[in-house]
């Protein structure tokens, strides 16, 4: 009898290994996972038509009070202004499922940039949760920057304060301007990975 669950039970394993594999966290130094997502005006976009620049992903949830505090008091805009005025690419993910916090279709992703004031190059709707499971991406904000070679540079949170309260702004360290600082002189990312907070992605289930 057994011989004949030894097949079935390796190609169970073998199923749950792809299916692992598919969703492997990222890996600094190495190529950014490739996606494609449809922006808020319906276009598709994609990592590689930005090859050859630096490229911020900013995951975000326009219900999330940790995101609330970063574009209410302007902050958020501020370094995305700072960073397409130096040539980045800012794209803006959003990996809320139907029906989740953060949730928006095409048009309201366009109304709400306008609404906000965002200088970003694009809003990527992810609604499956596609892009984000590729990148691991745990919370709203979660950051990430793909340098010119289409490598991960860094990943993790906006800044060290790991609070929803405006007040925190003041005093803290904005790693994802060191980490932009860094790139652009050509140097190593000095504090490459660090620990993002935030609200959890509402992703909805894996299909």
């Amino acid at each position: 009898m057994t011989r004949f669950l030894v097949a079935p039970l390796f190609a169970g394993l073998a199923a749950a290994a792809i299916a692992s594999s598919a969703f492997a966290a990222p890996v600094l130094g190495q190529p950014a996972p490739a996606f494609q997502a449809v922006d808020a005006s319906g276009k598709t976009r994609s990592l590689a038509e930005f090859k050859g620049k630096t490229v911020v992903l900013e995951w975000t949830n326009n219900g999330c009070p940790y995101v609330q505090k970063h574009y209410n008091s302007g902050n958020m805009q501020g370094l995305q202004s700072q960073a397409t005025k130096d040539g980045v690419v800012w794209l803006t993910l959003i990996s809320s499922a139907p029906g989740m916090q953060g949730y928006l279709t095409g048009p309201q992703a366009a109304q709400w940039k306008a609404k906000e004031k965002a200088p970003v190059t694009s809003v990527l709707l992810d609604p499956k949760g596609v892009v984000g499971r590729a990148y691991d991406a745990k919370t709203t904000p979660h950051m990430y920057i793909v340098d010119k070679a289409g490598k991960l540079v860094y990943m993790g949170g906006i800044d060290d304060k790991p609070s929803s309260d405006p007040a925190s702004l003041q005093g803290a360290t904005n790693y994802v301007t060191a980490a932009l600082a860094d790139v652009k002189a050509g140097r190593a990312v000095a504090q490459a990975a660090t620990r993002p907070y935030g609200c959890s992605v509402k992703y909805g289930s894996a299909d």
